[in-house]
């Protein structure tokens, strides 16, 4: 039984981590020995999201179920049950499956194709979850003689959520910081073609030079970014009307450089490309990541058309010296001093 003075002592052990200077990775890692030491699990799965379209990038993750990566995907995405996407909608942070399905698991679609053969007896899933969109899901998995996670036990994730959700996104948002390497040059498109099983059938000729640039190399790595087959199994999830979210997720990869995933249906295939990210969407993750306001974000947009305090304040119907307060506003949350500055941040051009 954890104590409300445990769950207070957990929360702020992992507010510590919340405000230290780490990296997504770093951080996931501290936060998940800290809840190990409270809350017991065997394996995790914890994605970082688009905020937008909240399919899964970058996993940090250690299951014994690496072999079977794609139908492991494949099945979380079109599995309704505790689906990150429905406990967001149902306004609830964490719950456990044995919870949700009155203990009949075998109602979990990824539990009776994937779980169930390693035994796993019950997944405590969590969303980080705030306004401006979905930062991270996270799957802790129980298994062999292990207990079924107990209330107390989900209460105290679903306490941790809100500030876990702000730690990600404000790390997403130090990411537009860095000044971005050159990506390779590419001789033509980069995509890679998939079957409904998420098995790779066939690439373009350019998608090699990419996939040896942009991913780590070495044990316990797939030749396949986890992202392509995030998207792909978003696409799934969109055709069998389990989600309605769009097959598209910006990817952090160093410094201030973000790629765009996408897929399609081509014929009885699934086509996944993947680019540098357009101005227009990084300007879109830039003032999600930073918290803008509705009318912030306009400004943002606007500033990058090359609009005038004049031409905003015409625009948008407002005074000039209301713009002016606007875009100190939108300074301050952006670190920056500069419009010159603010727009090398968005457009990644340099650090500023």
């Amino acid at each position: 039984m954890i104590t409300a003075r445990q769950r207070d002592q957990l929360s702020n052990r992992i507010q510590r981590r919340c405000t230290a200077p780490t990296d997504t990775q770093t951080f996931r890692s501290e936060v998940l020995r800290d809840l190990r030491g409270r809350i017991g699990f065997d394996a995790y799965v914890w994605l970082l999201t688009d905020p937008m379209t909240w399919v899964g990038v970058a996993p940090h993750a250690h299951v014994p179920a690496f072999e079977h990566l794609p139908s492991l995907i494949r099945y979380k995405y079109l599995t309704p049950v505790n689906r990150w996407t429905a406990l967001a909608a149902d306004g609830i942070c964490a719950a456990s499956l044995v919870h949700a399905t009155g203990g009949q698991l075998e109602s979990s679609l990824v539990w009776a194709k994937v779980l169930a053969e390693y035994g796993v007896i019950d997944v405590a899933s969590s969303v980080m979850v705030d306004r401006a969109g979905c930062w991270g899901f996270l799957d802790l998995w129980r298994s062999g003689a292990s207990e079924p996670f107990r209330d107390d036990e989900i209460t105290a994730l679903t306490e941790l959520m809100p500030m876990l959700s702000r730690a990600l996104r404000v790390r997403q948002a130090a990411t537009f910081a860095g000044s971005p390497p050159a990506l390779p040059r590419s001789s033509g498109p980069v995509v890679l073609i998939l079957n409904d099983s998420l098995e790779v059938q066939n690439q373009t000729p350019a998608t090699d030079e990419w996939l040896r640039t942009l991913l780590p190399s070495g044990p316990g790595t797939s030749a396949v970014p986890a992202s392509v087959y995030n998207v792909a199994a978003q696409l799934l999830a969109v055709e069998q009307q389990v989600d309605a979210h769009e097959a598209r997720a910006r990817v952090h990869l160093s410094e201030g450089t973000w790629l765009s995933v996408r897929a399609a249906r081509m014929g009885e295939q699934l086509a996944v490309s993947l680019e540098p990210t357009s101005p227009a969407e990084r300007l879109e993750l830039f003032a999600l990541s930073h918290y803008m306001t509705p009318r912030e974000a306009l400004l943002l947009g606007y500033l990058a058309d090359g609009s005038d305090t004049k031409s905003m304040a015409k625009r948008m119907f407002l005074s000039e010296l209301t713009v002016q307060d606007h875009l100190k506003s939108i300074f301050a949350k952006a670190g920056v001093h500069s419009r010159k500055s603010l727009l090398a941040r968005i457009l990644g051009t340099h650090s500023g």
